[in-house]
């Protein structure tokens, strides 16, 4: 396993970081807040996991120029996982006892994993935009958080614009949708949710699983052919987006009538395909492409015009890019939260960290001085709701660019709530939880 160690803190704020491996010696200290990293940096899913670490890691030293967090500084370590869920296991297990504040693992099959561990270790996991989606029930996710969204809401949203290009949901009665989706936990994460909507408005569901890492498809696509969709929702990540595209474009299937999920909606899906792409839709976690964002005009000028930035400069601000940076900001602001309880300018444990992320508030004000305006919408998680948004929207590839192709979409929460209530439940039974409530809500 290659670990790359990249620890921040105030001595280093106007050192050159981006490829020096920095001594570890500073996380002795005690005012560090320390956030381990896993990263992807090589393997199958590295050209998508490069440009999530590098927004994530920008993040956390933009937080360091602008003073910390109440005063203090922030320390970090990446750990390459490779995508590989026993490697992300290990690299928790290898990160855990230096104080760790929470893990973010990218993957929803470490988050399988983690989700035993969490509870014993009373380390938080955020899993913005994957991992389980019953986990935004509280209740019985004590100490899982798929902030901003999880793989219900990005299904929701996608059948709901498609029920808006047919002029309505129940114009969906008779049309046929294709499911093509990574087969892994991953992959299957939606499944419930169209299953339900399917036969909410009686359209016709069929499911193709791909291989991963998804290279070979075209067995997959002579279904597609075969079957006629109306409709194909991609659920895919890595190799296995532009594939799809090619496959697509081949087979001669309409880009336009293609809605990925958000992890294939990204420059590295389409940036191959280039025109071959045009007119491919996928869902968006609230942000797209946002070069002109309050946020990343800071580091661009605090970090990579000083040549501390992480990665490219021209990849400042592109989709994954920016899906790290928010991840980050929401690791940064729990613990900050947990310091209005437990004391500005302390350091906080991984338990009173999850206390901050139980009550996260992050206002359209909060948003707007954190560099995020017009990136984003508000967030307000609580002790029951560990997921704080459900909105979405759709952007549409022009064959060079993204461009947002809907309105703001909000994901119906009464389909939301029975599905998630039941899986919690239902999980809740095979490992014998007993559901947060009353005075044992805020414990």
């Amino acid at each position: 396993m290659k670990v790359r160690n990249l620890v921040l803190s105030v001595s280093l704020a106007c050192a050159a970081l981006s490829g020096a491996v920095v001594p570890t010696a500073a996380m002795a200290q005690a005012k560090e807040q320390f956030f381990p990293v896993l990263v992807y940096r090589t393997g199958a899913y590295a050209p998508n996991g490069v440009p999530w670490a590098n927004g994530y890691v920008d993040y956390l030293k933009l937080v360091n120029i602008r003073g910390g967090i109440n005063g203090v500084k922030i320390a970090f370590e990446e750990c390459e996982t490779g995508y590989a869920t026993d490697k992300s296991v290990e690299c928790y297990e290898r990160l855990k006892g230096k104080g760790a504040t929470v893990f973010q693992p990218l993957s929803t099959g470490a988050t399988f994993a983690l989700t035993e561990k969490a509870p014993v270790d009373k380390i938080p996991l955020i899993t913005a935009g994957y991992g389980r989606s019953e986990s935004a029930d509280g209740g019985i996710f004590k100490w899982n958080f798929p902030i901003a969204g999880t793989y219900f809401v990005a299904a929701d949203a996608i059948i709901q614009q498609i029920g808006k290009k047919e002029g309505g949901l129940a114009n969906l009665k008779g049309k046929k949708i294709a499911l093509v989706y990574h087969d892994s936990p991953f992959g299957k994460e939606p499944i419930p949710l169209l299953q339900e909507r399917a036969a909410q408005l009686g359209f016709q569901l069929s499911m193709l699983p791909v291989t991963a890492p998804g290279v070979e498809q075209k067995a997959t696509w002579l279904q597609v052919r075969q079957q006629r969709p109306d409709y194909v929702v991609l659920w895919g990540w890595g190799v296995m987006n532009s594939t799809a595209l090619k496959e697509a474009q081949a087979t001669g299937y309409p880009r336009e009538k293609m809605y990925g999920v958000w992890w294939a909606g990204a420059e590295p899906d389409v940036k191959d395909v280039g025109q071959g792409a045009k007119g491919y839709n996928a869902v968006t976690m609230q942000h797209g492409t946002e070069k002109n964002a309050d946020v990343v005009k800071e580091i661009l000028s605090k970090l990579h015009d000083k040549g501390q930035g992480t990665g490219p400069k021209e990849e400042v601000g592109d989709v994954l890019y920016m899906r790290g940076l928010m991840s980050a900001m929401f690791a940064v602001e729990g613990v900050r939260a947990a310091q209005e309880r437990f004391g500005k300018g302390k350091l906080v444990s991984g338990e009173q960290a999850r206390w901050g992320y139980e009550n996260l508030n992050l206002t359209q004000a909060k948003l707007d001085a954190l560099g995020f305006k017009g990136v984003m919408r508000p967030v307000s998680t609580s002790c029951q709701d560990h997921m704080g948004a459900n909105w979405a929207r759709i952007h549409t590839w022009d064959g060079s660019k993204w461009q947002f192709s809907s309105d703001w979409l909000q994901a119906d929460e009464q389909i939301l709530k029975p599905l998630v209530k039941s899986a919690a439940d239902k999980y809740a039974a095979e490992k014998k939880l007993t559901r947060r409530a009353g005075a044992d809500c805020q414990s």
